[in-house]
Order: structure tokens, then sequence, then C-alpha cells
């Protein structure tokens, strides 16, 4: 029998290079070097929210194409049209297919991913989204729109897949800060945009030739990094054996904390569960209200003050370079809020931390709702600031709902299969997803229609959304522990931890990752913080033009 050195994972029988025994932690490991590992996963695959910058280079594929001959073509059309540019509306439909297969892939591969382990599923994840984005730039080089969608769908396993990976390692890393250590990773995802989107729209103009943008190469390109970035970190991944715990962490009293549990609920049981389907419901609430503001935050700030941004009372009597002003600014509170969306899911994660996760929704909650009823308010007394500023905090909510609901997760229903419940539960980003921006932009459409002027139109959304998180209040307010008789006997977390090989690590819990943190660590920080820095910086200089 052949062994493997200890450099960060346990000595044990040869086994496959994936396999999750593969990666149990050893005696040098530092814990603080898995977070940089999910961070670099989720920057990848956070991308996804700045997708938005192909859609009018999409639109614009076609040179010398003749718009009156395409105007009146039907969607069906659209999919497999060699001849005709495609429209923005019918592009969009690809972030939707992202969000909606990434719920989806997650609910389904949840438990098969608490089996494998996140080397594997990284990826795996790293496959699909890398090689699907790949496949993608060679769909639109030949230029056929249902083709798009179908490398989409890969693309949306590689979502699904990579943002769940990092959850239950994580947890079972930092139980002394769960929350902190999900907001981490899941911190990530919210900044992909701030990295990925300029290096695209640099990309493009790079690739472009004869004023036709170079989407092709720039999907093909960006691939091979995140593909490369997201094995890197799949690589990077170890866990922990089983009863490790930090030096000197002790887990709290049951009756310390009622609603932190020291018993596990197995996938199968907790979606029986009415604390399921109860958090289900504060997720579904809290992103629906949160993801409709994104989908429209700049639209939103050009109709409510429109030619006020400038200091002038009218439209009818500006420039177009006054237009091209009010654009910019409007462009500028995309920035901020991808800034604020990546930044308070940080902040309200390890937040929840001290106060605890069911009152971080009430915080969520009951600040929304103040919120986004002064909305209508600020954009009547014609104050941008403070609408910008409302915007900005309801923003770091949503990105905090995000990512202090693994922990909730933990602390309900245990950490045993809590990567795999997580999975099932953001099926509630899925539907999010696609009903928070219909909500608003139907809603928007109708009043126009009306003829509602167009700084009023967003009233009554505004209102809709607060009393979504009222809602969401009631659904909080009703999450209790979990009654026992859903809980694992012995029996059963033996099983469970003997698929996942945790019972083959039992003898190095009090041994294991008490290792340095040294060059290593620090490389692996620089790594992720570097690019994450970057673009940080570019969406601050983009936010200070509503300044």
């Amino acid at each position: 029998m052949t062994s493997i050195p200890d450099l960060g994972h346990r000595p044990i029988a040869t086994a496959g290079l994936l396999d999750r025994k593969r990666t149990i932690a050893g005696s040098q490991f530092n814990r603080w070097l898995v977070p940089p590992a999910a961070l670099a996963l989720h920057l990848c695959i956070g991308m996804a929210y700045g997708f938005s910058v192909f859609w009018l280079p999409m639109s614009r594929l076609l040179p010398n194409v003749s718009a009156a001959a395409c105007t009146n073509q039907s969607f069906f059309a659209e999919l497999v049209t060699t001849t005709c540019n495609w429209s923005v509306p019918a592009v969009t439909h690809i972030f939707e297919v992202f969000i909606a297969v990434l719920g989806i892939s997650a609910a389904i591969w949840g438990g098969w991913l608490e089996h494998a382990g996140p080397r594997k599923a990284g990826l795996i994840s790293a496959l699909c989204w890398g090689g699907g984005l790949v496949l993608a730039g060679i769909a639109v080089s030949v230029h056929q729109l249902w083709l798009v969608y179908v490398t989409a769908v890969i693309c949306g396993i590689g979502q699904g897949l990579g943002y769940i990976t990092p959850v239950s390692t994580l947890i079972k890393w930092f139980p002394d800060r769960r929350g902190m250590a999900t907001g981490f990773a899941i911190m990530g995802y919210g900044g992909g945009a701030m990295v990925g989107a300029p290096l695209a729209v640099w990309l493009m103009s790079y690739f472009g030739e004869h004023g036709v943008p170079g989407v092709s190469w720039t999907l093909i390109t960006m691939g091979i990094i995140y593909f490369i970035g997201m094995g890197i970190a799949a690589f990077g991944f170890r866990v922990t054996p089983t009863g490790w715990k930090p030096v000197g962490w002790t887990p709290p009293a049951p009756r310390t904390n009622a609603m932190i549990t020291p018993h596990h609920v197995h996938l199968h049981q907790a979606w029986r569960t009415p604390q399921f389907w109860l958090i289900w419901g504060v997720l579904l609430l809290n992103v629906t209200a949160g993801i409709a503001v994104i989908s429209m935050a700049s639209p939103m700030l050009q109709d409510v003050f429109g030619a006020k941004l400038l200091g002038v009372d009218s439209m009818d009597t500006i420039s177009s370079a006054q237009r091209a002003a009010i654009a910019a600014a409007a462009a500028g509170l995309v920035g901020l809020v991808s800034l604020f969306n990546s930044v308070g899911r940080i902040f309200w994660a390890s937040l929840s931390d001290k106060l605890g996760r069911k009152n971080t929704y009430y915080a969520f909650f009951l600040l929304g709702i103040a919120l986004y009823c002064a909305l209508p308010t600020w954009g009547h007394l014609g104050l941008p600031a403070l609408f910008v500023l409302s915007i900005c905090i309801i923003l770091t909510m949503y990105g905090g709902g995000f990512a202090t609901v693994p922990a909730y997760l933990a602390d309900i229903f245990g950490t045993q299969m809590v990567g795999a419940i997580h999975g099932a539960l953001i099926t509630a980003w899925s539907v999010a997803g696609v009903i928070g921006p219909a909500i608003i932009a139907g809603l928007r459409q109708v009043q126009l229609d009306h003829h509602v002027p167009a700084n009023l139109v967003y009233d009554r959304t505004l209102y809709l959304m607060a009393f979504l998180l009222f809602c969401g209040f009631v659904c909080n307010f009703f999450v209790r522990p979990v009654d026992k008789k859903y809980w694992m006997t012995d029996e059963q977390l033996a099983a469970e931890r003997s698929l996942q090989h945790e019972d083959l690590a039992a003898s190095d819990s009090e041994t294991a990752a008490r290792g340095a943190f040294g060059l290593t660590g620090a490389l692996a920080w620089i790594a992720v913080g570097v690019p994450f820095g970057i673009g940080l910086l570019i969406a601050l200089q983009k936010a200070v033009v509503l300044l």
C-alpha cells in the first residue's frame, strides 16, 4: 500500500486524484487557505452579473445588415437566422437561463456534491462554466442563437455547482465564524462583475475589427481564463477531518442559543420540514425585492430625476452632451450597485455571527421596508443623493441575504449536509430571478401605457416591494428549531460520514490544520485580492460620475 506525503492533506491509501478523501487536511494545512480558493471560484462565476456588457455588442455582430429587413422577425426566426442581427431582448434571456439553471443544477447535484467533495465539484464547475463560455464563443461565431442558449445551459450548470461547492467546506472550517466564512466566498460572486465586466469590454475592443465587437474571441478567452482560475481554486480546497475544531473554541451549549442545533438533518428530510420552506420564502422575498431594483437601477434613476441630475428642470432644454452625462451618471449607479452588492455580503454575513441569523434577517426586512417606502419620497422631493444612498443600502442587504442564508441553514439543519440543503434552497433565487425583473418592468410599462409621468411610474412598484419584504418578515418570524423527529440518528450520521470518507480521518481531528499561514497563504490571498482590488477601483471610478 502506497501513501501520499502530507502536503496539506492526510496521508492515505492511493486513491483517485479527485476523490474527496484525497482532500482531507493534514497537520500542515491552515484553514485560512480555504477562503481564497472559494473567493477565486466565485469571482469567476460571478461574471454572470456582468453579462449585460455583451447585450449591445451581440446585437451588432453583422455589419451592413438592413435593419428594415429584419424588423418584424419573430423570436423563433432569430434563433436560426444567419443574416439578421439579434435583438437585445432576445440575448438578455441568456442571463435568465444562467440563473434558472443555477438553482436547478444546485438542487439536483447538491447531494452528490457532499459525497464527491469540493475538488471534484469545483473542477466540473470549471469545465462547465469555462468550457461553456468557449462553446458560447463558437456559437456566436457561427451566429446561431439557439446554440448560444444551449451553451448557456452548460454555463448554468457550472454556475450551480460552483456556487455551492465552497459552502459546506467553509462552514465546517469556521464553526466559530460561519457567517464570515460564507460571506467571503459569496462576496466573490457579487464582485465577479466588477472584475469580469471591464475585462470583457477591453477584450471586445481588442478583438474587434471593422467596427464589429470581438464578442466571440472575448468569450473564448474569458472561458479559458476562468477554467484555469477555477481549476487552481478547486485543487486548493481541503476538507476537515471529523471532529475537527479551531484551537480554543468550544461549541455553544444548546440552551445558550436554541437556534443553533448540535444535531444534523439529512437532505431528504430537510425539505419536508416547515423550516426549509419558511427560509425558502425568506430568501425568495428578499431576493425578489433586491433583484427588481438591480434590473432597473439605471433607467429608474434617469426616469425619476432626469435633468435634475444636472440641476436642470426639464429634459426638453438639455443638449445631447447633457443627455450623455445623465446616462453616464446612471451607469455610475450600476457600478455602485455592484460594489455594495459585493461588500454587503461580507459585512452582513460577518455581523450575523454577532446578531444571529434570524435577527439579521429581521434587520434586512425592517430596514428594507423603511427604505423602499422612502424612495418615492426622495424622488418627489428631488433628492437624488438620498435616493442613491438608499438603493446602495438596499443592495448591501440583497447581497447580505445570499451570504447569510448558508449559515442560517447550518444553524437550523446542522453542518453535515448543509451544502446539499443550500443547493435545494437556492431554487428560490431562480424563481426570484424571473419574477422580480418581470414585476418591475411590467408595472413600469403598464403605467407608461396609462400616461403616468415617468418620474412616478416606480412609486407603486416600490411600495409593492416593501410589502413583499413584510411577507418575508412574517416568514422569518415563524422559523423555529427543527423538531427532533427529523434529526439523523447516530447510525444514519455514521453512514453519511462514511459516504463522505470522514470516518477515515477521525483520529486526525486533534492535530489537523495546525500549520502556519506562511508564504503560501500570502500568495493565495494576493492572487484573489489583486483582481478584486482592480475591479473595486474601476467601480469607484465609475461611481464618481454620480458626484
